[in-house]
């Protein structure tokens, strides 16, 4: 018989302070902080609150793992929970199990390379990550208002198509989650759609670095216009479809109705965003309210809901895709001719028939994707609205053509913090609900 040394074992599995640690081993203020009370609470409310808490006996209560490898953490996140009996007291998100380091490696990328990194970030939304990337290095190079109309436009294309093949992509798992196992099948069915046109635009189907400083890769292949207008036509009474499956679902109702609920109050000081945020009736869209692009010329409807619940944040999400249509009809009939980037020679590698005429083509191509262009001392944040909230990209320049400093606000990373409290008081049954609503994406948790 072999026998492993305890303290061994917990070496390999200790998460340090992020681990969740019984009451006995904890103070009142501590159980205060988890508890997430000091939220908006008076010191009175919040002192009488730690006390219930820190008192709860431990002889009826038990601490459990919740992954990292559950399928429905959507990814590598671990969840602690301390149950009594069905009831979840105490939740704790432990993240740091993907480390993919990207803002260290964008650090030691060129801007004209940054881009095969950050796409990575928010899989299920490549074309948002470049895009807050591509934003951010144009404004420190002064050159964000000399952007082509037509590559302007073919931007927020890509970026709503994203935000539907997104969205679609959360309604298959939320339905597998929840049980409603051929929703997996028709969200899939419907990505997919997406998927291939972003394939024939870009040549990929998945981490695209497609979207760059200056402008974009190439232009719409021909048919594109034809090619949207069908994705369009087909998705629109599949929702519909989704609405008699799900919507109106009585069991589907019970699921959601209820669970998960936050505040308004709650979201805004967790810094939440996104569907969550907009789920407690707060009307806060950045591509409405800090309009970039040119989102402040296109008709559209900012999706709220009323509860803070988990149906809540499946309906905004499901109405959001109509709103994506919508504007993505706006698009295709507003689209301007012109060219797809800047022609600025500092930026802009020379056209593909140029290398084969010109030695001083060569070099200036060779340049740019060897050595990368350089950008001026400064730093800059810029914020759009990814399918999952604000991300924003931070950049500091030192004039060199890597980034000095660059830090990614990714949505996801915030957005978990509200998983405590929307936990606390709820059924263990119930987890799976409300982690599916918060629609994590572990790539940009652990960059």
């Amino acid at each position: 018989m072999t026998v492993i040394d305890d303290r061994f074992a917990a070496a390999n599995t200790d998460e340090g302070p992020q681990e969740l640690r019984s009451r006995s081993q904890l103070t009142a203020k501590e159980v205060l902080r988890e508890v997430g009370a000091v939220l908006r609470m008076s010191e009175a409310q919040a002192a009488a609150l730690a006390d219930i808490e820190h008192d709860a006996g431990e002889d009826q209560t038990m601490i459990i793992n919740m992954g990292p490898q559950h399928p429905s953490t959507h990814g590598v996140l671990r969840l602690m929970l301390e149950l009594q009996g069905e009831t979840v007291l105490r939740c704790k998100p432990i993240i740091g199990y993907l480390h993919t380091g990207m803002e260290k490696t964008g650090e030691q990328l060129t801007y004209m390379q940054g881009g095969t990194n950050v796409t990575r970030m928010d899989y299920a939304s490549p074309l948002n990550n470049e895009l807050v990337f591509s934003l951010a290095v144009e404004k420190l190079l002064g050159i964000d208002g000399d952007i082509p109309e037509r590559a302007v436009w073919m931007r927020m294309l890509l970026s709503e198509l994203n935000r539907m093949s997104s969205h679609l992509l959360f309604m298959a798992s939320n339905g597998m989650d929840l049980g409603a196992v051929s929703m997996m099948l028709y969200g899939w069915r419907e990505r997919e759609e997406v998927l291939r046109f972003f394939q024939k635009v870009t040549g990929l189907r998945m981490n695209h670095n497609f979207i760059r400083p200056g402008g974009l890769a190439a232009d719409l292949p021909a048919g594109w216009r034809d090619d949207v207008l069908d994705i369009l036509e087909k998705i629109e009474p599949r929702l519909h479809e989704y609405d008699v499956l799900m919507t109106g679902q009585p069991i589907w109702r019970e699921r959601l109705q209820g669970v998960g609920v936050i505040t308004a109050d709650e979201a805004i000081a967790l810094g939440a965003t996104g569907p969550i945020l907009r789920s407690t009736g707060v009307a806060w869209d950045l591509r409405r309210d800090m309009p970039y692009l040119k989102y402040a010329e296109l008709d559209f409807d900012v999706v709220v809901g009323s509860y803070g619940d988990a149906f809540d944040r499946y309906a905004i999400r499901l109405n959001e895709i109509r709103e994506s249509m919508r504007i993505v009809h706006q698009i295709v009939d507003r689209m301007p001719s012109g060219d797809y980037r800047i022609q600025d020679k500092k930026v802009t590698p020379p056209p593909r028939a140029r290398i084969d005429e010109s030695m001083e083509a060569l070099i200036h191509h060779f340049k740019i994707f060897t050595e990368g262009f350089k950008v001026p001392e400064g730093e800059v944040y810029v914020g759009i609205e990814s399918p999952r909230g604000e991300i924003g990209c931070y950049i500091v320049s030192d004039g060199s053509a890597k980034p000095y400093r660059m830090r990614i606000r990714p949505p996801s990373f915030i957005n978990l913090q509200t998983l405590p409290h929307m936990m606390r008081g709820g059924l263990v049954a119930d987890a799976v609900a409300v982690i599916s609503s918060v629609d994590p994406v572990l790539g940009e948790v652990d960059r």
